[in-house]
C-alpha cells in the first residue's frame, strides 16, 4: 500500500502532538518510526489507524484521498495497528478475541469457531507463537496478548500494518519468526510500519527511519547508519548512561527474604525458593515470559499466596498478609501493564497524585476535614511535573500520555524512600533516553536504601544495572553473582535452559 501523509497536525490542550507532518510511505517496504518518547510516533500512527482524529491535514491511499474515522472503518481501508497497550476482551477466549471483528463467513457457529481455530492456529505456527485458543484473556501475559493482537490483524487482510513495540517480552526465536514475517508480507506489498525504541530492532528489520522530535518530523533516513546517528537525531545529542556507584552489600540488611517458598500458577511450578534481597541491592529477574519471574514479584509483594515456606521483611514474617500490609510497611509494587494495573484510564495527571497524596496523608494536611485543598495539589502536581520531566498538563488524562511520560508519572507517585521496589519491567516501551532518566531515579532510591528487584526481557539492561540475576527456566532458578563476568550470550543460554560452562 502506497501512503501518504500531508500535512497532519493534532493537539491535546496547549501539547502539540503532531506539527505540520509530511511523509510518503512505499509500497512494500518497512519502516521504522522513531523518536524520543512524547515524540509524537504514537499519535501519528493512531491518526492513520483510525483511532484519533487529526486536527488538520489528509492521508492519501495508492493515490485516493482516505476519509475513515474509526479502527474499523481503517481495516476495511486495509490499515491495522498493534498498539502498544493491547485492546482485547478479558471475558473473551483467545478464540473469542481472535473471531471478533473478523468478516463473518455466514456459516454455523460450530462450523464457524472450527474454521477460525484452525486459522488462529496456522498463523500462530508461521509466526512461532504458542497459543491455546481456550485460554481466557485474563491468563495471558502481555506478550501473549501482543501475539495474538498480531495473528488477528493480519487474518483480516490488511495491506499495512503499524506495530507499536512488538517485540516487548517476546524470546529472540519469537522476534526473529516475527521478522520473518514482516519480510515475507513486505515481498508481498504489504507496507509495515515499525514503532520501536529497540534501536538493533529498526536497525536489523528496516529499510528507511522517520524521525520525529517535538511533534514535528525531523528527517527520513535510509539505512543501515551507525546507531549513534540515529540516537543523535531522536535526542540531538548523545546519550548519557547512569553511573554506577560501587557497593559493599554483604553486611547490608536484609530487606525481603523468601524461606523455602513454593510458587504454583498454572502448569508453573518453582519450589523450594531460597531468595534475599539487601538495601540497597539491585537484583534483575531473568526468562522467557511466563517463567516466573512476576510470579516471584507478586509473592514478594502479597499479592500471590505462597504454597508453603515463610516471606519476611524487615526481619518480621509477613507470610499471608495482602498487599496492603505489604504496602503499610514500605513495599512497592509496578506492573508492566501500566494502564491495566498501574494508572487508572480517565483520571487526570492530578488526580493520580491526589490518591498517592492522601494514601500517605502528609502532615500539612491538604485533606483536612475531608476535604481537597486542590490549589495545594495543583502546586504539587505542577512541581512533579517539573521534578520528572512530564510532557504533559495537571488537567491531562492518563491515557493521552505517551508510554514514556505515563511512566514518569509513575515514578512520581512513589514515595521518597521504599523499603522495597519490585517493578516488572520499569522501562517497558521506552526510548534509550528515558530508560536512561528512569535508572537514575531509580538507582538514586537504591542508594538511599531501597532494595529494587526488578523484571526485564532486555539482557543488557539486566547485565548494566544489576548486583545480582535470578534466571528463571522451567520452574528452576540459577543464581549470577557476579553480571558483569558474564555476556549476553551466555544470559540468553542461561534464559534458554543451556548453559555452555
Amino acid at each position: 500500500m502506497f501512503i501518504e501523509i500531508k500535512n497532519i497536525s493534532k493537539t491535546f490542550g496547549k501539547i502539540y502532538a503532531n506539527q505540520d507532518i509530511t511523509l510518503t510511505l512505499h509500497t512494500g517496504r518497512i519502516v521504522g518510526i522513531l523518536g524520543e518518547n512524547g515524540a509524537g510516533k504514537s499519535t501519528l500512527m493512531k491518526i492513520l489507524a483510525g483511532y484519533q482524529p487529526a486536527d488538520s491535514g489528509e492521508i492519501w491511499l495508492d493515490g485516493k484521498k482516505a476519509d475513515y474515522h474509526t479502527p474499523e472503518m481503517a481495516l476495511a481501508a486495509g490499515i491495522g495497528m498493534l498498539q502498544q497497550d493491547v485492546l482485547d476482551i478479558g471475558a473473551f477466549s483467545v478464540l473469542e478475541n481472535f473471531i471478533y471483528g473478523q468478516k463473518q463467513s455466514g456459516i454455523g457457529f460450530t462450523l464457524q469457531s472450527a474454521h477460525y481455530r484452525e486459522k488462529l492456529l496456522a498463523l500462530c505456527q508461521e509466526l512461532g507463537f504458542v497459543l491455546d485458543p481456550q485460554m481466557p484473556i485474563s491468563q495471558l501475559s502481555i506478550a501473549q496478548r501482543q501475539q495474538l493482537e498480531i495473528v488477528r490483524l493480519l487474518a483480516t487482510g490488511i495491506r499495512a500494518l503499524i506495530l507499536d513495540e512488538p517485540t516487548t517480552g517476546i524470546s529472540a526465536d519469537q522476534k526473529e519468526a516475527l521478522f520473518d514475517t514482516l519480510r515475507k508480507l513486505a515481498q508481498q506489498n504489504m507496507t509495515i510500519l515499525l514503532v520501536s525504541h529497540k534501536l538493533e530492532d529498526v536497525l536489523a528489520l528496516c529499510s528507511e527511519v522517520a524521525v520525529l522530535r517535538a511533534g514535528r518530523l525531523i528527517e527520513t533516513k535510509a539505512l543501515p547508519v551507525p546507531k549513534k546517528d540515529l540516537i543523535k537525531l531522536m535526542f540531538g545529542q548523545t546519550m548519557v548512561v547512569p553511573q554506577l556507584a560501587n557497593k559493599e552489600l554483604s553486611k547490608a540488611p536484609i530487606v525481603l527474604e523468601l524461606k523455602d517458598v513454593t510458587l504454583h500458577e498454572g502448569r508453573l511450578h518453582i519450589p523450594h525458593i531460597q531468595f534475599q534481597a539487601r538495601a540497597g541491592e539491585v537484583i534483575g529477574l531473568a526468562g522467557l515470559d511466563g517463567s516466573g519471574q512476576n510470579l516471584l514479584l507478586r509473592a514478594c509483594a502479597g499479592l500471590v499466596k505462597t504454597r508453603d515456606g515463610q516471606v519476611w521483611l524487615n526481619g518480621q514474617p509477613m507470610t499471608g498478609r495482602s498487599y496492603p500490609d505489604f504496602f503499610q510497611r514500605g513495599v512497592i509494587f509496578g506492573a508492566a501493564g501500566r494502564l491495566e494495573e498501574g494508572l487508572i484510564a480517565g483520571l487526570t495527571l492530578a488526580e493520580h497524585l491526589t490518591l498517592v497524596m492522601a494514601d500517605n496523608k502528609p502532615k500539612r494536611s491538604m485533606f483536612a476535614n475531608f476535604f481537597i485543598d486542590r490549589t495545594e495539589v495543583q502546586r504539587i502536581t505542577e512541581e512533579k511535573i517539573q521534578h520528572y520531566n512530564i510532557r504533559g498538563t495537571a488537567h491531562s488524562r492518563i491515557e493521552s500520555l505517551s508510554g514514556g511520560n505515563q511512566q514518569r508519572v509513575l515514578m512520581a507517585m512513589l514515595p521518597d524512600n521504599p523499603a522495597a521496589l519490585l517493578l516488572e519491567q520499569p522501562t517497558r516501551g521506552l526510548d534509550v533516553d528515558s530508560a536512561a532518566w528512569i535508572w537514575e531515579q531509580l538507582l538514586a532510591k537504591c542508594a538511599s536504601g531501597t532494595a529494587l528487584v526488578f523484571s526485564s526481557p532486555d539482557l543488557d539492561e539486566l547485565l548494566l544495572y544489576s548486583d545480582r540475576i535470578i534466571v528463571f527456566y522451567a520452574g528452576h532458578l540459577t543464581m549470577i553473582d557476579q553480571p558483569h563476568q558474564i555476556t549476553a550470550d551466555r544470559l540468553g543460554h542461561l534464559i534458554g535452559g543451556v548453559d555452555e560452562d
